[in-house]
């Protein structure tokens, strides 16, 4: 979006500001600085010290506000264990390391190196580090003629040692391709890759993207460098069009290695990929790359003869990510969303499965794909509900080789199972008897490092042991671990401390309706409020999660910290339709959007009225994308519940998303059912459009009367800011009043450290102006 645009925007709604809401700007800001420097845990890595010990190093970020970036660093701490198992110890290094410039580090197997990764900003070289202790042992500048940036974003990336450390396997864009040449004699032959002041660079064809997050970002390929030549070679494989992710080295097949990865198909179109599981993928192999003894430092060689032949390990599976091989090279486990795939709902339960690794010279997969976890349907009197997780841990294994851990969604909590991939057993690990959600970090041996919270309960380090009991059952003992991660203001601290919250059953009003006995179960809410004897209610805020196949977990969030900090009591519900209560329950939605979901939510509002704990006149509902989409719908089909919305990026009109969005075929599944999946068509009949209106928020605009506040990111692929700014110019045009932000940099979360700040400091400031 230009910058002209952008101003006409902010001059269609000005922001003056009255001195009374300056005043609470500046006071709510103070507050919501402190929220905001409260870091986050991403990922850790445990490993042996010479003397015998553990020692644990956690990759930590922190929002810099002023350099309107995330801040990285890594801690470490050596473990010891005390006299029993109630006692560990936790010897922290005395400061933290800052990662300046580093998009991500991976250790080496045995930890004795990590590499360091600099992706450039520009055309620079992409810069590999090996670090081992207590220096820089290598340094590798890579041009952008061998590959561009290296992907670390969690879904394509892929950064794999191999088992004696001397090869690094990773996922990086494919070199840029030539453009045409132009001189002011027309066309230059040849497509030179030298520009001077008479010529210059032509665009060429266009190339499909993997759509919001990936704009700009090349086709994902495979690499491999030689740690101790420098030199690197391109896997180039014979299905050109695959976007590959998610390498790992395999165990040895005789005397040949070979890579693992995931591979995307391209056809009919690149989609939209980020949060969407319903993108066909597959496992293959490939036979990895030999170097010869010559030294020739950052030179690309590809096996310029042939390609190199693939092989398909999942063919009889729509879906298959996250490769893990077991320790003994025996088994390839791997999650798959073949549910999301086979149905078109974006993200689904997933399920556990294995592959036995061939040991003999030959590569050949005779024996059938083995279920670990099949994707549960209905889980009765809150069992586990199925596997909702988008990934395994780099070394997600127990000491006996056969057990995993993982993070999933339960219900409305995140919690840690175990799972045994040969008999399919799958065992809490986290304590069920609570509200809070775990989340798995690392282990250690077979002791696990945790993180624990609540929405308004700041994130604190745990570590569990396996305890023997009489019974032979198996218990786990936890114990807090004292770190220095999480000292946020005695301020903040303080106003959490008065505040609780508690998972709350809503009953379904409506059963008639109900295909399935998942569907029919209650759903989920999370009642956040501060402990309080006196009889007056705070404001409420319905707080609604995306996707709409996505979830609400009872972890810590720093903007919903906050705004129960500020005096509102939170309502965040887990509509049926949401993650983690099984795949009936999930399935129901499809195809109800802007009924079944509103209902659920008016349900939920409903049952805390009901019990006293809310005040009918002072209630606010505040939502992003499908959640900004029931926000809309709420005031334009309840239009007298409601005092104030906030709306970050919404869907307000399917019939003009589905023709700008990068995920079109959503439009169609969630407004047809699974149906949609084969409706779906990049020209929508006339027939497809009034449908697509007729479900969204825009068809009610008539009815609102709410003040609203619109979020809005001009880079948003997924939910593209026409359709927010829309019903907020609809809103105007009939005298509601309406708020508009504009963050010209920003996609679709606005999660920029600077934007997401802005953004709910406003929404903080709006509800209380309404909600006094």
């Amino acid at each position: 979006m230009d910058g002209s645009k952008i101003s006409a925007v902010v001059e269609e709604f000005p922001s003056g500001i009255d001195p009374a809401t300056e005043e609470e700007y500046v006071e709510q800001s103070k507050l919501l600085e402190e929220f905001t420097k409260i870091p986050n845990f991403d990922k850790a890595w445990t490993f042996k010290s010479d003397s015998g010990d553990s020692v644990v190093t956690f990759s930590i970020s922190q929002a810099n506000l002023l350099a309107n970036k995330k801040r990285k660093y890594t801690l470490s701490a050596h473990i010891s264990n005390g006299n029993d198992d109630s006692e560990v110890n936790f010897k922290w290094t005395p400061f933290p390391v800052e990662m300046i410039g580093v998009s991500t580090i991976v250790p080496s197997p045995a930890g004795s190196k990590f590499l360091a990764v600099r992706n450039p900003e520009n055309d620079s070289p992409v810069q590999l580090e090996i670090w081992s202790a207590g220096q820089l042992e290598k340094e590798f500048h890579i041009p952008q003629s061998v590959h561009g940036s290296i992907y670390t974003d969690g879904w394509f990336e892929g950064i794999s040692w191999n088992s004696n450390e001397t090869y690094i396997a990773y996922i990086a864009e494919e070199p840029s391709p030539s453009k045409p040449t132009f001189t002011l004699s027309g066309y230059q032959k040849g497509c030179s890759t030298d520009k001077d002041s008479t010529n210059w660079k032509g665009q060429g064809d266009f190339k499909e993207e993997w759509g919001e997050a990936y704009a700009g970002k090349r086709q994902p390929a495979l690499f491999v460098i030689n740690i101790d030549s420098g030199e690197v070679k391109h896997v180039k494989i014979i299905e050109h069009s695959l976007s590959l992710g998610q390498v790992v080295w395999a165990p040895s097949i005789g005397e040949h290695q070979y890579l693992v990865f995931v591979g995307w198909s391209p056809e009919p179109r690149k989609l939209g990929m980020i949060y969407c599981y319903n993108r066909p993928c597959a496992l293959y192999a490939v036979k990895a790359p030999e170097f010869g003894s010559e030294v020739n430092e950052h030179k690309l060689k590809d096996e310029a003869k042939e390609d190199f032949p693939i092989y398909n390990l999942t063919q009889n599976i729509s879906s298959a990510f996250s490769p893990r091989f077991s320790p003994d090279g025996k088994s390839l486990v791997f999650l798959s969303a073949h549910s999301s795939v086979n149905t078109g709902a974006h993200c689904a339960t997933n399920s556990l499965h294995r592959i036995d690794w061939p040991r003999d010279e030959k590569l050949s997969f005779s024996e059938n794909i083995v279920d670990v976890v099949p994707v549960v349907h209905w889980a009765e009197d809150d069992l586990f509900p199925g596997l909702y997780s988008h990934g395994l841990l780099a070394n997600p294994w127990f000491s006996d080789g056969h057990t995993i851990i993982i993070t999933t969604i339960w219900r409305s909590r995140s919690a840690i199972v175990s799972i045994d991939i040969l008999s399919g057993e799958v065992s809490c690990v986290s304590p069920d008897h609570t509200d809070y959600s775990w989340n798995v970090l690392a282990l250690d041996g077979d002791n696990v490092i945790a993180v624990r919270s609540g929405p308004v309960t700041i994130p604190g380090l745990k570590y569990g042991f396996l305890i023997e009991t009489e019974t032979k059952d198996v218990v786990w003992n936890w114990v807090d671990v004292l770190n220095p991660m999480f000292n946020c203001s005695t301020k903040a601290r303080t106003l959490l401390s008065h505040i609780l919250f508690s998972i709350l059953k809503i009953p379904v009003k409506d059963v008639s309706n109900c295909v399935t006995k998942g569907a029919s179960e209650p759903f989920e809410a999370i009642f956040v409020s501060p402990f309080s004897k006196g009889n007056e209610l705070k404001p409420l805020i319905v707080n609604l999660h995306g996707g709409p196949h996505s979830t609400s977990t009872s972890s810590f969030s720093k903007s919903l910290a906050f705004l129960a900090a500020v005096g509102f009591n939170l309502l965040i519900v887990n509509y049926r339709g949401s993650l983690g209560f099984g795949e009936d329950a999930l399935q129901s939605l499809p195809g109800k959007i802007g009924s079944q979901d509103v209902n659920d939510v008016l349900a939920a509002l409903d049952h805390i009225i009901d019990q006293g704990l809310a005040n009918p006149a002072k209630v606010a509902v505040l939502g992003g994308s499908h959640g900004g989409f029931l926000t809309t719908h709420l005031i334009g089909q309840a239009p007298d519940r409601f005092v104030a919305a906030a709306a970050r990026n919404p869907v307000c009109n399917l019939a003009l998303m589905v023709g700008t969005s990068d995920i079109p075929d959503w439009c169609y599944v969630e407004c047809y059912g699974r149906e949609g999946k084969n409706y779906f068509t990049e020209a929508p009949s006339a027939e497809h459009l009034i449908h697509l209106y007729n479900m969204s928020p825009i068809r009610h605009v008539s009815n609102v009367k709410t003040p609203t506040i619109f979020l809005l990111g001009a880079k948003d692929l997924r939910v593209p800011f026409s359709n927010g700014l829309q019903f907020a110019r609809a809103l105007k045009e009939k005298g509601v009043d309406t708020k508009v932000i504009m963050f010209p940099d920003d996609k679709h979360p606005i999660d920029r450290p600077q934007s997401d700040f802005e953004s709910f400091l406003n929404i903080c400031v709006w509800f209380k102006k309404y909600l006094k």
